[in-house]
């Protein structure tokens, strides 16, 4: 995740936050660090990701790209984006934090990485696809931004760099909200039209007959697209289900009023078939926008989805009566 206090003050608003949170390349990740063992211990972070939906490379390069930013050392962790085709943009923030440059990005991330507390650390919770594409589900601990944020990132890859990355994360209680650009500056396709799609044909028809069946409304189509015991969470809603059966009666609840629901339509497509997912989009409403990470089994059902949008922009009432939909009567 990019850095937002660096981003806002580096190369003025288009410069935005400082891009935080990048892998290695997609067949020899990039060197990790020229930092000594001493530097090496304090940067490691924890070793928790579930990386059973992705490919080696894909694991390989992120651990490369995580370890080189909790070391702090901007030279490693730039070699991880692509120098002649670089798009960072912040699904929240919008407008604020874009960034097109890499000598930019470079100058905002070593200024961010300088300015963080002790102990910061961003690590990866789970990781789906491979080195063409991918979602990483992250956190970023509360000394680096002042307040905990656990996200999902996309990453779109060329020659094993990347080449666009996108965070989504809850704006509810964080101080960054604040510094988010006006509805009418919030750019329109979040750089979609600069890559090219690498999804596999597997996760890109799942994922398009999700998309589909939850912005038609049809919760009954939606739930079929699950295996038995599939895990259900939104993050920004703090909903857990567990089981198609209950995903589905979930739906029939809560997907009229959920942003990825009725309205919402598929933008961009990630991962392999073992997993990744989609960016959606409120249709004509660009600022109402958020990611969708799936995990599928081998016959191509799912078996996890992990989704995130703002909740900032719902009033408190509005997101206790979504939280309040998780519980059946």
């Amino acid at each position: 995740m990019m850095d937002r206090r660096a981003f806002l003050t580096v190369g003025g608003a288009a410069a935005g936050l400082a891009l935080l949170g990048s892998a290695p390349a997609a067949g020899a990740a990039p060197a990790t660090t020229r930092s000594g063992p001493a530097e090496r211990r304090a940067g490691i972070y924890p070793d928790v990701a579930d990386t059973s939906h992705a490919s080696k490379r894909a694991v390989a390069f992120f651990r490369s790209y995580y370890t080189a930013k909790d070391l702090r050392d901007s030279d490693a962790f730039m070699e991880h984006y692509l120098r002649s085709q670089v798009g960072y943009y912040d699904g929240v923030l919008g407008g604020s934090v874009v960034v097109t440059d890499w000598t930019i990005m470079k100058e905002a991330n070593t200024q961010a990485m300088s300015s963080w507390a002790p102990g910061a650390l961003a690590y990866p919770l789970r990781i789906v696809g491979d080195t063409h594409s991918a979602i990483v589900h992250f956190v970023d601990t509360p000394e680096m931004f002042g307040a905990e944020i656990r996200g999902l990132s996309t990453f779109d890859f060329k020659d094993g760099r990347i080449t666009r990355q996108v965070d989504y994360w809850d704006g509810r209680r964080n101080p960054f909200i604040t510094g988010r650009a006006p509805v009418d500056q919030y750019p329109r396709t979040l750089g979609v039209e600069k890559v090219r799609q690498n999804a596999s044909p597997a996760i890109d028809r799942v994922a398009r007959q999700l998309g589909a069946a939850m912005g038609a409304g049809d919760a009954a189509r939606s739930a079929a697209l699950f295996s038995a015991d599939a895990v259900f969470e939104d993050l920004t809603t703090r909903a857990g289900l567990q089981g198609r059966l209950a995903i589905g009666r979930y739906l029939q609840r809560a997907l009229p009023q959920l942003p990825y629901g009725p309205g919402a339509v598929v933008r961009h497509v990630l991962g392999s078939a073992q997993g990744g997912g989609y960016e959606w989009v409120v249709d004509g409403r660009p600022e109402l926008s958020g990611v969708t990470a799936l995990e599928l089994d081998s016959v191509g059902r799912i078996t996890r989805l992990n989704t995130v949008w703002d909740g900032s922009r719902h009033s408190d009432p509005a997101m206790r009566s979504l939280a309040a939909l998780s519980i059946e009567d």
